[in-house]
């Protein structure tokens, strides 16, 4: 049984920063993965981050993750645990963690569950072609290992993300042949929108895919419009000819630890699915028991690191640990998320967060 003081699941943004703060404050911490190497999705992300200078504005993701792995090298107070699974927390606070092939018991006296999100499905006839893929798996694939995913690609979906990752297949090579998108108007950042459309790209908005074609892998594509209710508009539907399917419709919170932890979960369709209730130091309705990034419910990872920092902040003085001003540093840190959830883009986030909030002004 290992005894630690602060053990976090995910080196992704949220749990990279959480292990920062933390360590300034003089804790000590375990840091969980399982995957090669830290940044989560970050290090598959080669565009700039909005922001301010705080969320690393005009830095790339990948250098991003490069940054918060640099700050926490060598540090006397963290262990790292790579290719490492937590697979089941306990009612007795017993963390398990499958570790070089052998199951191994963590006792942490504070958890910070930092896991992030899953990508989601779209049902469609012959979605299981080989050249149908998540966006995530085509930015593992061209960004990490220089794989192109495809020739010709129609991505499905107009939030943050397929617009971004389009942009990226165009960097590689990549024909897009079109951007669809079911909801009547594009959900990501007009800058990412403008960017794609000036490279000719048409986003038709009010569309969706019907179906992929191919006998052993996909060569086409049946889009069609669809009404005010999603359903599609008979005879209106056309095929576009494609070797790739890029589905950026949408992230699920990876929430297994946290059912097993008896957190309580509620659905909050603005967050992409069950989210765990938590207050306003980011910890859940189980004592002892923190949450941040896309776990916590999905949104950018700009406001992953500064949920990481909270959860990571009151984790440590929890515990006795002491920084300068950290009343005011928490009450910055709420600012800072409050500054990114602006406008009417995060107008579906705040209420979401506003669903999931109980008990803000706790200082536990």
């Amino acid at each position: 049984m290992r005894e630690v003081e602060i053990a976090i699941v995910g080196g992704g943004p949220a749990g990279l920063s959480a292990a920062g703060i933390a360590l300034q404050t003089g804790a000590t911490a375990l840091l969980i993965d399982d995957g090669q190497h830290l940044g989560g999705q970050l290090v598959k992300q080669t565009h700039k981050f909005f922001g301010s200078k705080e969320q690393y504005a005009s830095t790339r993701g990948i250098e991003i993750a490069r940054i918060l792995e640099k700050g926490l090298e060598g540090h006397p107070h963290l262990e790292v645990w790579l290719n490492s699974s937590a697979v089941g927390y306990y009612p007795d606070g017993v963390l398990t963690v499958l570790k070089d092939e052998r199951l191994v018991k963590v006792k942490p006296a504070r958890l910070i569950i930092a896991t992030g999100a899953a990508e989601k499905m779209l049902a469609f006839a012959n979605n299981d072609l080989p050249g149908v893929y998540g966006a995530g798996a085509v930015q593992t694939l061209m960004n990490l290992y220089g794989v192109l995913p495809g020739r010709r690609a129609l991505m499905v979906g107009a939030g943050n993300i397929g617009l971004i990752v389009s942009y990226q297949l165009l960097q590689a090579g990549v024909e897009v042949e079109a951007v669809v998108e079911a909801m009547p108007k594009v959900g990501g950042y007009w800058v990412h929108a403008a960017k794609l459309r000036r490279t000719g790209v048409p986003i038709l908005t009010s569309y969706t895919v019907l179906a992929a074609e191919g006998r052993e892998w996909v060569e086409g594509a049946i889009i069609c419009p669809v009404d005010e209710r999603f359903r599609p508009i008979k005879g209106k539907e056309q095929r576009i000819e494609v070797d790739l399917i890029c589905l950026a419709v949408g992230l699920s919170p990876l929430s297994e630890l946290l059912w097993q932890a008896g957190c309580k979960m509620k659905y909050i369709s603005q967050l992409g699915g069950f989210a765990p209730l938590r207050d306003g130091n980011m910890e859940t309705t189980v004592k002892g028991v923190y949450v941040a990034g896309d776990s916590a419910g999905v949104e950018e990872a700009s406001t992953a690191m500064v949920e990481g920092r909270i959860a990571g902040l009151a984790a440590a003085t929890s515990l006795g640990y002491r920084i300068a001003d950290a009343q005011r540093l928490k009450e910055g840190l709420w600012a800072e998320l409050e500054m990114l959830r602006r406008g009417p883009v995060g107008q579906k986030v705040r209420e979401g967060v506003k669903t999931a909030l109980i008990n803000q002004d706790s200082d536990s």
